[in-house]
């Protein structure tokens, strides 16, 4: 106990700038391998010799969905592994250990409904996705055996947070790596050795997601956890499940609504474009994804010292957390979102061996990623606003680039400018949200630190 308690209390008394960088580095190396899970099943299926690039398109109809199910996970996830690192801020072992319980009931439940939801009604949804007859088998073939993975994937991200929350980054990274390394070993011996295709790079996904959830669980259940995980506490109580939905409704908003803009884009490009213009689509989400790898890690690394300090009441150290955190998001995806705008060809040619779509795809990245390039702003902000347990500025935060300003915009502007009006609508998005959550953020901020005072 005294070891844990001496692992915990370095988020209030380890250098800050070695313990960013202790916490960080592992963090992003997580949502690397994370993200990989996707990536790779795409650039495998994608490289399938005859119908690769069809395959591709019909697996990124599926995306939505996927998307969906880990917003639930990071509804209970993120919504709640905050506020256990508040409570350990304050000593208070016992409620820090009553929300991962709660956090881990609704995990339980959301994995039940959505694996019957999806599974009854998966082909009626994947077309109203923007799937059609040419890729509708492809897509019913991923997410049908993917859904089966459902509980796996939900502990497996939600539960984690739990872990890295407690200062942990490195055993969270690990909860990652193992699954991610056995899913990139197994693909090409699903897909290509015993010929199974997209249900193939599946079942793959869901064996290593089952094994990452094992490896989390039994950690948490652990001695060598500072928060364990008890039978007792998972029973819902209505206390905690207010406070996990006011703090989790943010990151929950910002993954659902990827799959919300996912539907709508793709809808948009069927109907101006056809399905070479929604295979641009697959690409380009998972290039977005890689590119929002380093400024996500960081700030997974990071947000556990501001809440545990904010807790704490260690003003100092939550403004020299978030200044440190803001210039590094901000370096990063400038970086690697100027790579998609001056060199997009570097980025498309991963992903398929079809000419026609790789340069459809370099043509449409430059536009589509202009705005992106300036986000990192937007997302020390916005994981600082949850890690100060500010739910409602960040849920409107959350809303605001994606339903308020994307959907409309790509429902509008193709009327104007046919297919590449969908495309221009995410950097004008991304602007105006970029420099409204800045703005937003100072005001909220500054009143944050004079309550600490």
């Amino acid at each position: 106990m005294q070891e844990n308690t001496q692992k915990e209390n370095k988020l209030g008394t380890a250098p800050l700038g070695r313990l960013m960088v202790s916490l960080a580095l592992p963090s992003v190396a997580a949502q690397l391998i994370n993200i990989l899970y996707n990536i790779v099943d795409r650039i495998y299926i994608g490289h399938i010799r005859g119908y690769g690039d069809v395959a591709l398109t019909g697996v990124g109809v599926t995306f939505p969905i996927i998307m969906l199910i880990s917003a639930f996970s990071a509804f209970a996830g993120m919504g709640g592994a905050p506020l256990a690192s508040i409570e350990l801020g304050k000593k208070d072992y016992e409620k820090a250990e009553r929300i991962l319980g709660n956090s881990a009931g609704l995990i339980l439940f959301f994995s039940v409904i959505l694996t019957l939801t999806f599974s009854i009604f998966k082909r009626p949804v994947l077309f109203a996705f923007g799937a059609s007859e040419a890729t509708i088998g492809y897509a019913e073939g991923y997410i049908g055996v993917y859904l089966v993975g459902t509980i796996f994937v939900q502990a497996a991200l939600g539960l984690n947070t739990f872990i890295s929350g407690q200062g942990e980054a490195k055993t969270a990274m690990l909860s990652v790596l193992i699954g991610a390394v056995l899913n990139i070993c197994l693909d090409p011996v699903f897909i290509f050795v015993f010929g199974l295709g997209v249900r193939g790079a599946a079942i793959a996904t869901v064996i290593s997601q089952a094994v990452s959830a094992v490896w989390v669980v039994r950690f948490l259940t652990s001695e060598k956890s500072v928060l364990r995980l008890r039978r007792k506490n998972i029973r819902l109580q209505a206390e905690y499940i207010k406070k996990i939905a006011a703090l989790g409704v943010s990151p929950f908003i910002m993954q659902s609504t990827e799959s919300l803009v996912s539907i709508t884009l793709n809808t948009g490009l069927q109907k101006y474009g056809g399905d070479l213009y929604v295979g641009t689509m697959a690409i380009l989400t998972s290039i977005m994804q890689f590119i929002g790898i380093p400024a996500q890690g960081i700030t997974q690394g990071v947000q556990p010292i501001i809440s545990y300090n904010y807790g704490a009441g260690n003003k100092d150290r939550v403004m020299g957390a978030f200044f440190r955190l803001v210039s590094v998001t901000f370096t990063s995806m400038f970086l690697l979102g100027g790579i998609a705008v001056i060199a997009p060809h570097i980025y498309a040619g991963i992903f398929t061996n079809n000419k026609q779509l790789a340069d459809l795809t370099a043509q449409v990245m430059p536009v589509y990623f202009l705005g992106f390039m300036f986000f990192g702003i937007q997302t020390a902000c916005q994981s600082t606003f949850v890690a100060l347990g500010q739910a409602k500025v960040s849920v409107f935060i959350a809303l605001l680039r994606k339903v308020i300003l994307l959907i409309p915009l790509a429902l509008i502007l193709p009327g104007f400018m046919g297919v590449m009006g969908i495309y221009r609508a995410e950097p004008i998005a991304d602007f105006i949200s970029v420099t409204t959550a800045a703005t937003l953020f100072i005001i909220t901020f500054k009143k944050v630190l004079r309550e600490m005072d």
